[in-house]
């Protein structure tokens, strides 16, 4: 017998003593822990009492059968991945079930080693799902990390603003590392071990944003082949981030004010009223003041999402905290593309120090990662240094006029922005891509620049 497991644990739920306890050996043989349930219900009280990766399940039973169950289970646990398994003379309803969000089905009488296959793609599943909640959590993590004052002070801040489930709005340029704020404050917060669902709302259109929150029902709209749970659904209990908030529209806004006030919320197509408990922080690089005054941002929806609004310093304002970051985003994209770094040539670090980033963190991540893929022989060459920095020597030379800086990043923008234009030969989704902006950004900086 293999050891067991101990981090994968599957729950196995048949109402026949003798299938549980066949299915129970045959996964134990396999180096897997198990418990069993003889019910539905049974299953659930096990679910809420301890942690397992996976259930398989019988689809035909007394009282709730495989599909009420998995059903159940998707409600409170959406990550928890389900097996049915079936006779062959349901199969079909196997695949209904599947439909609903079961991982797969294995029919009974069929080779055991098939039915340990798919356990296996789960738990390989579950394992790099671990993995890189464990790495964002380690990034997020060390980026916190500060010898400024102000930074440490919002930090704070933030953390005495979890305790509570007050609504958190937080404030910055783009790549200042909002949703690693947001993750800080779902960690501190009592919701810690629950659910944390990000939504970036600008890549979405309306109606698929609406959809993506809220949910629909089968044939709601066109291409709706089945139904959907939104994320204000798989965030109850926890934590629903909505990032990029200042590019929604009004009218998505009036239906986002009513589900934050009420914390009830309406599937599109269904009538049927659905009680979500989850806790809100959003985030936007606008200023959502001059919104309001502009019309495309509603002042109530404001004042609903703002409880605490919390700025956070862009990183040219913590140049002290740059040595650290270097260093971790070096160690880091050395082991990610297997690189070994033994000399940096003189000059890169002064540019690296000294370099503005209006991209922020991101940007810094960004520029590492390059230096790093085109390092030769483990040296990192300072001619792959962004041509941002010959702009910014050039400037350096006629410093006798000094211009805003706002004027000064302009330029840069343009310059920049058209060089990547002429590189993928105008294509705009190419463009936005390789600048990891969205098609909208590019295209209002486009328009604002001049650019043709």
């Amino acid at each position: 017998m293999k050891p067991k497991d101990i981090s994968f644990k599957i729950l196995i739920v048949d109402d026949e003593l003798e299938h549980r306890e066949v299915l129970q050996m045959i996964v134990e043989d396999n180096g897997y822990a198990a418990e069993t349930a003889a019910s539905g219900m049974e299953a659930l009280e096990k679910l809420k009492n301890g942690s397992f990766q996976l259930v398989i399940t019988d689809l035909i039973m007394e009282g709730m059968d495989g599909i009420e169950l998995l059903e159940k289970i998707k409600e409170k646990h959406d990550k928890l991945e389900v097996i049915i398994i079936t006779g062959y003379g349901t199969i079909g309803n196997a695949v209904l079930a599947m439909q609903k969000g079961a991982f797969t089905y294995f029919v009974k009488g069929h080779d055991p080693e098939e039915l340990l296959k798919e356990i296996k793609k789960v738990a390989e599943n579950s394992v790099q799902q671990y993995e890189q909640e464990i790495d964002v959590e380690s990034d997020s993590n060390f980026m916190l990390r500060t010898k400024n004052k102000e930074f440490n002070r919002v930090l704070q801040i933030a953390k005495k603003a979890a305790q509570s489930d007050i609504n958190i709005l937080l404030l910055g340029e783009s790549g200042v590392g909002k949703e690693v704020f947001s993750r800080y404050i779902h960690n501190c917060s009592q919701r810690r071990d629950k659910t944390f669902v990000p939504v970036n709302c600008q890549a979405f259109s309306d109606g698929l944003l609406e959809s993506e929150l809220f949910g629909h029902e089968k044939g709601s709209f066109t291409g709706a082949v089945d139904q959907r749970k939104g994320r204000f659904e798989a965030a109850h209990g926890g934590t629903l981030f909505l990032d990029e908030l200042g590019e929604i529209s009004l009218g998505t806004q009036v239906k986002l004010l009513r589900a934050i006030e009420t914390k009830i919320i309406e599937k599109i197509g269904s009538n049927r009223l659905i009680d979500v408990d989850f806790r809100l922080i959003c985030a936007t690089n606008k200023n959502l003041q001059k919104e309001i005054l502009k019309g495309t941002f509603r002042e109530d929806f404001f004042y609903r999402i703002s409880t605490i609004s919390i700025e956070i310093p862009p990183l040219r304002k913590r140049r002290e905290d740059l040595p650290l970051l270097l260093d971790f985003f070096l160690e880091k994209s050395s082991t990610k593309f297997n690189q070994k770094i033994s000399r940096i040539e003189d000059g890169v670090m002064d540019f690296l120090i000294s370099y503005g980033y209006p991209g922020n963190i991101r940007e810094l991540k960004n520029i590492i990662e390059r230096l790093v893929v085109l390092s030769e022989d483990g040296v990192i060459m300072k001619r792959y240094l962004p041509e941002l920095h010959h702009d910014f020597e050039d400037e350096e030379e006629h410093m006798e006029n000094v211009r805003p800086l706002r004027d000064v990043r302009r330029d840069l923008e343009t310059k920049y922005i058209k060089k990547v234009l002429e590189i993928c030969e105008d294509n705009i989704s190419e463009a936005a891509r390789k600048l990891e902006i969205s098609r909208r950004q590019l295209f209002n900086k486009i328009g604002e620049y001049g650019l043709k």
